[in-house]
């Protein structure tokens, strides 16, 4: 309920604006209406008009005789006042406005990618209309109503901001664009054929002209004059411009930022994977059934790196100012590559998960990233970030640190080298594995143990179990 003191100069048919003093919201009581020689027309846009007011009226009360220059009323709020909204809509009777949403509390802007529909396209409701391109993810623009599109009112590449009408949607399909119809419709070829007879009729006259042979003549004496002053350099029109996505700028900025920031060093090692690959061909099959997804050696390396976190807490810290933040939780980045660039989603809780719950995690956001449907809550945060670059065949790098971060794990291809065991030579799986770090948070001892930690938990994933 709403309680309200109506004053009683009030323009008649105009909405009531000024007039309302305070509002407050006391119990609730039955609907009731009982008005004193004059009427107060409710509906849903307000009070339509108000002519003139004597009486004291209480909704679901009493009417008191005393004359007063104001009206206090208790007022209900009906069930018919209630208005559906949309977010990214603007409904204005037959046409409906497809505005850009909500993209996130970080997210100011974004670039209108793509348009996947058209003027006369049959759109239904929340059907992907374009895309929107920010710093972080392409964001779905979804028809607001089912009809036909009128008319697109951005272009492709234009910068929008959340409530930017982009196009506008008839949910008749009366107001459809007269103007798609008419290229649709192939009744005007006759036209073309008869221009390029006329056009040809000239053509061979200009042909037989002399001004053309001699404009032949005069290039064919200048080029090896230029050729023997000037380089040959390659032509412009084997060249093509190509302006840089949204994303693509983002992770050139931050990667960039990162070298200026951080005293990145790196150190590397290498693992025997002879123990890993042995035991997920044991239980590959076993796991599967039990689990509905496959063992993969990224889940070894997780719970190794966890391990490894866990014993040098420094790792996981971050500077902040003059201040160290050690983060009692361990969120581990995945680097994942996608066509449109790098993405780095996040596994929580990484340190209660087990090999099943962390290959579920990787799989579905793996997934995701393929199809560009991360959210930006799955991006956020993270302590620690591991890339692979084994699965494109990379033998050896140096990663960069992912900002705010202080440090990252990079993987490599797996190579059958010889290897010294037991004093024999024999063939092993082995892989290179770096961790780069901030020099300025983490000292050459802690980076060097954090990596033979992971080394020790992959060569022998028992350790795991033994907690050793």
């Amino acid at each position: 309920m709403m309680w309200g003191i109506i004053r009683r100069k009030v323009t008649l048919g105009g909405r009531l604006c000024k007039s309302v003093q305070r509002i407050h919201h006391p119990v609730s009581k039955p609907r009731c209406y009982i008005t004193a020689e004059k009427e107060v027309l409710l509906s849903r846009n307000g009070f339509e008009s108000v002519q003139s007011f004597s009486y004291h009226i209480l909704l679901g009360g009493q009417v008191y005789s005393k004359p007063r220059r104001e009206v206090d009323g208790l007022c209900t709020m009906l069930s018919s006042f209630r208005i559906g909204t949309r977010s990214f809509s603007s409904d204005n009777g037959d046409l409906v406005d497809a505005v850009v949403p909500f993209m996130g509390e970080s997210i100011s802007d974004g670039t209108l990618a793509t348009f996947l529909k058209k003027p006369g396209d049959r759109v239904e409701v929340d059907e992907p209309i374009a895309q929107i391109e920010t710093d972080k993810v392409t964001i779905d623009v979804a028809s607001p109503e089912a009809g036909i599109i009128q008319e697109l009112i951005a272009k492709e590449g234009d910068t929008v901001e959340p409530g930017t009408k982009i196009a506008v949607i008839s949910k008749s399909g009366e107001g459809a664009p007269a103007t798609h119809v008419a290229p649709s419709e192939e009744a005007t070829p006759q036209p073309p054929p008869q221009q390029a007879a006329k056009e040809e009729k000239p053509t061979p006259k200009v042909e037989v002209a002399p001004p053309v042979k001699e404009k032949v003549k005069t290039p064919s004496s200048s080029p090896p004059k230029n050729m023997a002053s000037e380089p040959q350099l390659p032509p412009k029109d084997r060249e093509r411009r190509v302006p840089m996505t949204r994303l693509r700028k983002r992770v050139a900025t931050r990667l960039k930022d990162s070298q200026n920031t951080f005293a990145m060093l790196t150190t590397f090692n290498e693992v025997d994977m002879t123990n890993l690959m042995k035991l997920r061909s044991d239980y590959k099959d076993a796991f599967v059934e039990k689990h509905g997804v496959k063992l993969g050696l990224m889940s070894g390396f997780v719970k190794a790196a966890v391990s490894g976190l866990q014993n040098q807490p420094i790792i996981n810290a971050v500077i902040d100012g003059d201040d160290i933040i050690y983060r009692d939780y361990i969120d581990i980045s995945i680097a994942v590559g996608t066509p449109k660039g790098l993405v780095v989603p996040v596994i929580r809780g990484a340190a209660i998960m087990n090999f099943a719950e962390i290959e579920k995690e990787i799989n579905t956001l793996a997934k995701k990233a393929t199809q560009g449907s991360l959210s930006i809550d799955e991006m956020a945060g993270g302590t620690f970030t591991i890339s692979n670059g084994g699965v494109y065949g990379s033998l050896l790098s140096t990663p960069i640190i992912n900002p705010p971060q202080s440090a990252i794990l990079g993987m490599h291809s797996i190579v059958n080298r010889p290897m010294v065991v037991g004093g024999n030579i024999i063939p092993r799986p082995m892989m290179y594995i770096a961790l780069t770090y901030d020099h300025r948070l983490i000292d050459g001892r802690e980076a060097v143990f954090f990596l033979r930690r992971i080394k020790d938990v992959v060569e022998d994933p028992r350790r795991l179990l033994l907690d050793i």
